[in-house]
């Protein structure tokens, strides 16, 4: 993870790091090569650390001379904002190739990494010397950045019984996206009737609530509410989604905690990473829902984006069934904020 790739568009190409796996001897290796060096950071990243985006959703930033790896990472991470609030000012470029800089960050995120790269821009001809004598990966912007903007098809790869304590008249079925992607997963409870709305729970991993019983979130508590309700009534479908986190993965949802810990919201922590308030993907959830023949739904969510989400890939909505469960007072700052700036419905 982490590894260098080279991105070509046209005549122009980026050779590509990603600023928290760099170390020292990769750095050198960059500047050594005697190619135009520079950062580049979201728009959300640049906002807290000052720095001009010409670019839409994205800052490039120059590359001091005397930028050292200690002001690469202090630049990608914000567990230092605090404590060396002057790392700046920054310098940001305009022109250049902005569109392989935003496949670049979208690849770091998609690798749940911090969506912050090192560029070295070079000639397309060049570059794709490089990567073939190097062992690097490369590709065109014209072949991946269409796949980096779709979610991978699915595939039901197995499913059995699996009796649970709600019910024992349930089934998992697991789902894997045809890009190797992470799986995901639907328990079936009872024999829901697929010509009738099916009472349905998305609900999106979550390690610390749902395993690991963390009074910090309502997750556990929503799961649990959710399946009894649905073992109570005797038939639905809840889809376990692996987008932990928001859909920035466990590692950088611990960091958003420990931005938490510093006074900032969970959607402002979200900020300061250089994620949006939410990067999770629910149109897979639509699409394990059609796949197993259903339609529409009686939806078990306090957030009106799924809703929303479900409606326009053609799940119908007959119902929203609120689940307001799992308040404690070490989360009421997080739910405030899901209403307030999230929409959700408490």
């Amino acid at each position: 993870m982490g590894a260098p790739v080279v991105l070509t568009d046209g005549e122009s190409a980026a050779l590509a790091l990603a600023v928290e796996t760099l170390d020292a001897v990769r750095l050198g290796d960059l500047r050594d090569g005697g190619w135009p060096l520079h950062a580049a950071v979201t728009a959300r990243r640049a906002e807290t650390l000052h720095a001009r985006v010409y670019d839409g959703d994205l800052a490039r930033i120059a590359l001091p001379a005397d930028a050292g790896l200690d002001w690469l990472k202090a630049t990608a991470n914000p567990a230092d904002d605090l404590r060396y609030p002057m790392k700046g000012p920054y310098a940001s470029l305009r022109g250049g190739s902005p569109a392989l800089d935003a496949a670049l960050l979208l690849l770091c995120k998609q690798a749940h990494l911090l969506p912050a790269i090192l560029i070295a821009t070079l000639p397309a001809d060049a570059a794709r010397t490089l990567a073939r004598d190097a062992g690097l990966s490369c590709e065109s912007l014209d072949v991946i950045g269409p796949i980096l903007h779709r979610s991978s098809p699915l595939l039901a790869v197995s499913a059995a019984r699996v009796p649970l304590d709600v019910s024992e008249a349930s089934r998992v079925h697991v789902f894997r996206p045809r890009d190797g992607g992470e799986e995901h997963y639907a328990i079936e409870i009872g024999q829901p009737n697929r010509s009738e709305p099916v009472l349905s729970r998305l609900h999106s991993a979550c390690f610390t609530g749902d395993l690991a019983g963390s009074l910090k979130c309502d997750c556990g508590p929503q799961l649990r509410a959710a399946l009894a309700q649905i073992g109570t009534e005797g038939a639905g479908v809840l889809l376990y989604l692996n987008q932990e986190g928001r859909g920035i993965g466990l590692a950088n949802k611990m960091r958003a905690y420990q931005l938490q810990d510093e006074g900032f919201d969970t959607v402002e922590a979200n900020h300061r990473l250089g994620f949006e308030d939410d990067e999770r993907d629910f149109k897979i959830g639509a699409e394990i829902l059609r796949s197993m023949g259903f339609s529409s739904v009686r939806l078990m969510t306090n957030n009106p984006a799924k809703v929303r989400m479900m409606e326009t890939c053609g799940v119908a909505v007959a119902e929203r069934v609120p689940l307001r469960v799992g308040e404690t007072r070490h989360n009421r700052a997080y739910l405030d904020t899901k209403a307030r700036k999230s929409g959700h419905l408490l």
